[in-house]
Parts: structure tokens; C-alpha cells; sequence
């Protein structure tokens, strides 16, 4: 904010985004300021100013704002005595003639806020304790703020890098019908927001899904969206490595190339004496492969780990570490079996079925058990941990 804002908000009594101190020396009650600031009961959606070194009328006292105060003030944030911790940011400014101390507190993406247990909130140009419906309130802004974390916005990051190439000529012809394509004539920003591949703003920034699914170089800003492919010479990962690969690029393109590396790593063999018609024999299906890799995609964390799919192939199995454990409904003790499925990314799996990558929900290791034995390969193992899941496939014998 400039000077010449903050000044209008020193002189505006009545303003319940402001509050005035004359010296930082009751730091409890400063800290309730800023507790009822990052609450924002009002809904302003704009940071909370609290001046230190000011009288109740606006006035600037004089006082010597020193480096030490300011990060006695700032030290606030952090002191365990408002949880969840508060956004704030502390600058000596020179208002009126003078030096004053300004504590810029945002809103809360989690509220409600607390300090010492007690949840303050502004009514008006007062702070106050909550009551219970203002609870409440501030419950329902921080579950509407909730989003799935497919479709967060990555604020970071400009929507220029979304492919809009990629989008316009496979993604939509895909999710849409060509007569909807035909009469619609919204711009390109306002078809990435109805996808969900940008969030509306203002300003408009891409999604985690748009920069996976379009993105120009999706592990600029997702570092762990690519898949770690070895293959080995052995059945250990200390043996040799024959070929190591980091398979990388917006979802059709990651898919694509996987989907070819598999098809160029499965073998065949061909049995001329079992019977009268010459036999072809995979050591593994191509179809229990690929619903297993897309499934590691889908289902994977892509919050709080830098860590990639990984698909090792080794001369006696193969095997495909998802970071990211048991989700939702589906546990430990039922993961894998008919009817336990859940979503960590409900959006991304709705766009892979609106680009043929699944058929069907909940289906996906059910066919991968099923064409494993048709085709004469041991049941998958699953190792399934808090943090990720393990798909091991046996080569057929």
C-alpha cells in the first residue's frame, strides 16, 4: 500500500481493517489484533493494518521505531502463541512526518484462527472474541477454500505456460462435442477456466491440472510430475543398468512415450509345438502394464514430494513405486480388491477418461489381474505403505 493509503486508513476511525497502538509493549494484545485480522470475519480479502506508534485518533506520536522492534513484531508470527500461524509483514514507514511502525496481516486460507486457544474476530472497528456462529462462519470460508488439490492455482506461474496448441487440439475434441466447439466463442482464458486448467482470479493463473495436462514444461512448477524408467540387467537394483530414462511432458505426450517404452520392452517368444497353430507368447500384457503405470499417475501425490513415478524393469518382474499412499476410503486392508476406490485427484481422473486413458472408474487393476492371468503371468503384489504403493508384476514363466 502506498503512503498516501495508509494515511486515509490511519484517519478512518470507523474502519474495521485497522487498528492503532501507541507502543508494541502488550504484546498479547497485539497478538489478538492479529489473530482477528488473519480471521477476516468480514470477508474483505484484504490485509488487516494494525499501526504501531500512533494515537486512537491517527496521530503519530514520534516514536523511535527501531530494527528491534520491528522484529519483536514480526517474531509474532511464529511464537506458537497463534495458531494456525499467521501471514504478516512488518515495515517502517514515514507517515505524517513521521516514523510509524505497520503490521500488514493477510487472511487466513485456514481460518478459524486462533490465539491462546481463543478465536478473535473484528465486529465493526472492535475486536472481539467469536461467538459461536461466527465460528461457524469462519469454518465454512476455510471449507470453501478447500479445493481439491488437482485444481489449486499455482500463483507462481503465468498462463502462458499452458499449451494452448495442445489444449485447442487434443484435450477439447476430446471433452467436447464438435457442435458445442462449433457456436462456442469464448476466448481461449475463459475455455481453460471451464476446464479447469486455470483458476479465474483475478489474475487468471494456471492450475496443477492445466500445467499436467497442457503445461509446456509441466516440471518447471510440479518438479516430481515425470516417470523414473530403469531397465536392468538382473534382479537387484545393483545390477547392471541397460537403459535409464526420465520420461517427461504434458499428459499425452508422458503417456505416449511410456506406453511406446513398454511396448519396445516387452518380449515375445513364439511356441511352435504346443498345438497346430503357431502361438505368440508376451512375457507381459500390454494392457496390465499400462493400467498399472496410468494408475500410478492418477492416483500419486503431487503435494509435498518432489519424488517421480518410478518403473523398474528387471529380468524377472517389473515393478512401479507410486509416491503417495492409500487415499480416502481405500485402505491398507482393501486396497486393490472390487469396490475400494477413492480419488486424491478426482479432476485429473476425469480428464484421463476424457482422453480414453480410462474406461472405466475403479476398473483399472481389476483388468490389469485379469489380463496378468490370461496371460499365464502370477498375480500382481501390492506393497501398500502410508507414503506409496508398490505394483510388483512377475514375467510369465
Amino acid at each position: 500500500m502506498t503512503n498516501d493509503e495508509l494515511e486515509q486508513l490511519l484517519d478512518d476511525i470507523e474502519s474495521d481493517r485497522v487498528e492503532r497502538k501507541e507502543s508494541p509493549a502488550d504484546g498479547d494484545k497485539i497478538r489478538q489484533v492479529i489473530c482477528a485480522f488473519a480471521n477476516d470475519l468480514p470477508g474483505h480479502d484484504k490485509p488487516g493494518v494494525l499501526f504501531v506508534g500512533v494515537n486512537d485518533d491517527g496521530t503519530p506520536i514520534g516514536m523511535a521505531i527501531t530494527d528491534q522492534m520491528l522484529q519483536n513484531l514480526a517474531s509474532m508470527r511464529g511464537d506458537g502463541n497463534i495458531v494456525p500461524f499467521p501471514s504478516l509483514d512488518v515495515q517502517r514507514r514515514h507517515l505524517k512526518g513521521k516514523d510509524v511502525a505497520v503490521v500488514f496481516v493477510h487472511a487466513s486460507s485456514s481460518p478459524p484462527v486462533r490465539f491462546k486457544g481463543t478465536v478473535w474476530i473484528r465486529s465493526g472497528p472492535r475486536r472481539g472474541i467469536a461467538n459461536p456462529d461466527d465460528e461457524r462462519r469462519l469454518n465454512e470460508k476455510r471449507r470453501s477454500r478447500d479445493l481439491p488439490a488437482d485444481i489449486r492455482p499455482i500463483f507462481s506461474a503465468e498462463l502462458e505456460i499452458l499449451d494452448g496448441l495442445l489444449f485447442s487440439r487434443t484435450y477439447l475434441p476430446s471433452a467436447i462435442a464438435s457442435e458445442v466447439l462449433e457456436d462456442n466463442q469464448r476466448t481461449i482464458e475463459h475455455q481453460l477456466i471451464a476446464s479447469k486448467f486455470a483458476h479465474p482470479g483475478p489474475p487468471i493463473h494456471p492450475t496443477v491440472l492445466g500445467v499436467l495436462t497442457v503445461g509446456k514444461t509441466p516440471t518447471d512448477w510440479i518438479p516430481g510430475t515425470y516417470v523414473q524408467f530403469l531397465r536392468i540387467d538382473g534382479t537387484e537394483l545393483g545390477d547392471p543398468i541397460r537403459n535409464a530414462r526420465e520420461v517427461r511432458g504434458a499428459l499425452p505426450d508422458l503417456i505416449s512415450d511410456l506406453e511406446d517404452m513398454i511396448k519396445n520392452n516387452i518380449q515375445s517368444s513364439r511356441d511352435f509345438t504346443s498345438g497346430p497353430v503357431e502361438v505368440e507368447n508376451a512375457d507381459y500384457p500390454l494392457v496390465a502394464l499400462q493400467q498399472i503405470v496410468r494408475n500410478a499417475i492418477l492416483h500419486r501425490s503431487y503435494e509435498n514430494t518432489h519424488a517421480p513415478v518410478s518403473l523398474y524393469w528387471f529380468n524377472d518382474r517389473v515393478e512401479v513405486h507410486n509416491p503417495g499412499g492409500p487415499y480416502g476410503s481405500v485402505t491398507k486392508q482393501n486396497f486393490g480388491q472390487p469396490g475400494a476406490h477413492d480419488y486424491r485427484n478426482p479432476n485429473l481422473a476425469a480428464v484421463m477418461k476424457e482422453l480414453g486413458y480410462v474406461q472405466k472408474f475403479g476398473y483399472g487393476i481389476i483388468l490389469a489381474c485379469r489380463e496378468m492371468a490370461i496371460n499365464g503371468n502370477p498375480r500382481p503384489e501390492f506393497q501398500v505403505e502410508d507414503t506409496h504403493v508398490a505394483v510388483i508384476l512377475r514375467r510369465r514363466p
